[in-house]
């Protein structure tokens, strides 16, 4: 198709008048980026998906997008009204309870490190992780579990990887007498960056 007949179907089928030949050009060049009404156009004009013209989700309103959820599907499964979630969709800023929080996984589908991502629970399972490696990961993976909605069993072998990684580098450093590495600076760069060991474990990760 030519940017002319993306433009014109564009403008047919889903009202946005206001769209030319250039605005498409420019969104194959990337000198632009096409709004949500647009780019929801543009899917419809093109017969696909918008997520297929999206890169990575990554902000609330990306992922409702990708999804091709109304914004108004989302407010009445999270028991908001639409007002109030087009509020923290403008914002950029999820601030709804943990009930609300599972509702919004569940109607936009979203996978557990973008649910994490979204719902800003990142230094809790920080701090989750944490414990599980620095003590028996056994009596975590509940919560765990819990936080990033999936089964326990899909988490003993990461957990357990991970416990052993980071107590093989505690006892690195342990038998490192007269070293010259700065003592537990292994162990402290490995929980710094924990949630990031975790994801990549975890079953149908690249």
């Amino acid at each position: 198709m030519a940017p002319g007949h993306v433009a014109y179907g564009m403008r047919a089928s889903f009202g946005t008048s206001h769209i030319t030949p250039e605005h498409v050009i420019a969104w194959e060049r990337g000198t632009h980026v096409p709004d949500a009404s647009e780019l929801t156009a543009l899917a419809g004009a093109l017969w696909c998906q918008p997520g297929e013209l999206m890169g990575r989700p990554r902000t609330l309103l990306e992922h409702r997008i990708a999804r091709g959820v109304s914004a108004e599907d989302v407010a009445r499964a999270t028991g908001l009204t639409l007002a109030a979630y087009l509020s923290m969709e403008d914002a950029g800023l999820w601030t709804g309870d943990k009930r609300q929080s599972v509702k919004l996984g569940e109607a936009l589908g979203l996978p557990p490190r973008d649910f994490i991502a979204i719902t800003r629970l990142e230094e809790e399972l920080a701090r989750l992780l944490t414990e599980a490696v620095s003590t028996r990961w056994q009596a975590h993976i509940r919560d765990i579990a819990k936080l990033v909605s999936m089964d326990r069993r899909d988490l003993k072998g990461p957990l357990a990887a991970m416990h052993q990684e980071y107590q093989g580098l505690m006892a690195a450093t342990l038998s490192r007498a007269g070293g010259t590495t700065a003592s537990g600076e292994d162990g402290r760069r490995y929980i710094e960056d924990i949630v990031d060991h975790f994801w990549p474990r975890l079953p149908g990760s690249s």
